[in-house]
């Protein structure tokens, strides 16, 4: 599958869905500047607000004047997300161009998305979730790997893209996790994937609505201050180790472990979990909170200042090209 081409982008990069963070405004730019913006649909969950942004989104895209930009959405698929049936409803009901499905069985997503053309990529971070997948019928694979914000994966991107690559050779695959130049797009690239996601970095951008606190985060931290805790979702998910990170800890307690592991409680107290955890990232991004409780990967190492999301793909799409006439002057 040639990814630009199939999903109507120029350049090989999706920002990211990144929960609390993703907007209307960051998607509209993602497709100014013809890469894909995507979002969380949980971003959305008052009545009303999910189906508005898609209207707009779609009439942004109808009004590009011949270019290359796109979107798409992200659905947790777990029967822990009440919105799940909701969600996909109203985005098949918008003709969604793509979709990236985490934590669960894609399979209806998928399902969906082919009766009318779209295309899923579905988030992995081992061969065994992708081979369930793929059984599925996906396009391919978001491959999480180590360093990720949010949710990640344990394996370097320079194991798991080539793993991919080896075991599904149709599959559409789009490295992800410390990603945030366009030397690691290349490096990428020259792995197999067909293109990358970036998250972190478009935290640190002016069009985000999170607060600036937050934000001179993503500049002042590095790879070192980036932990994994189980405490915000049960799955590990990667944060800046703030004060307020290190109160709540990083492993769930013996307790907290045998509900989440018990076949009667585990959806319940997963559930609880997931809630309790988006409502304290959801105070911690909010102007003057002094919580500081933030989700961020490792390629805060990698930004060192808050700039336009025109200027961030503006470099990395330059750093890319640049990369790309070094090596093609390579002599072995």
């Amino acid at each position: 599958m040639d990814f630009t081409q199939s999903f109507r982008i120029r350049y090989p990069i999706i920002m990211a869905p990144m929960f609390l963070v993703s907007n209307e405004a960051m998607v509209k730019a993602a497709m100014d500047n013809e890469i894909a913006g995507t979002f969380p649909t949980l971003n959305f969950r008052k009545e009303g607000e999910l189906k508005t942004v898609l209207e707009n989104l779609n009439a942004y895209k109808a009004q590009l004047n011949g270019k290359q930009g796109n979107y798409g959405v992200n659905l947790i698929v777990q029967k822990t997300n009440p919105l799940y049936v909701k969600h996909l409803e109203e985005c098949v009901n918008a003709k969604v161009p793509f979709y990236i499905t985490s934590l669960g069985n894609p399979r209806e997503v998928i399902n969906a998305a082919h009766s009318y053309g779209a295309k899923v990529l579905c988030d992995v971070t081992n061969l065994h979730h992708a081979a369930k997948a793929a059984k599925e019928g996906c396009d391919g694979f978001i491959a999480v790997a180590t360093g990720a914000g949010g949710h990640a994966g344990p394996y370097p991107m320079h194991i798991l893209v080539p793993a991919l690559q080896r075991e599904f050779p149709d599959k559409c695959i789009i490295a992800a996790g410390g990603i945030a130049t366009g030397q690691q797009i290349a490096s990428a690239l020259i792995l197999g994937a067909k293109g990358v996601s970036i998250g972190t970095r478009f935290i640190a951008s002016n069009e985000a609505t999170v607060s600036n606190e937050y934000k001179q985060a993503i500049v002042d931290y590095g790879m070192e201050d980036i932990v994994l805790t189980e405490r915000l979702s049960g799955t590990p998910s990667n944060i800046i180790n703030t004060p307020a990170a290190k109160k709540i800890g990083y492993k769930q307690n013996w307790i907290e472990r045998i509900l989440n592991n018990n076949s009667r409680t585990r959806k319940y107290f997963k559930m609880l979990v997931q809630l309790r955890g988006m409502k304290k990232l959801e105070n911690a991004i909010k102007p003057g909170s002094y919580k500081q409780l933030w989700e961020a990967g490792q390629s805060v190492e990698m930004v060192h200042e808050i700039s336009s999301i025109d200027d961030i793909i503006h470099r990395l799409v330059a750093e890319l090209q640049a990369e790309i006439k070094t090596v093609s002057t390579w002599k072995i």
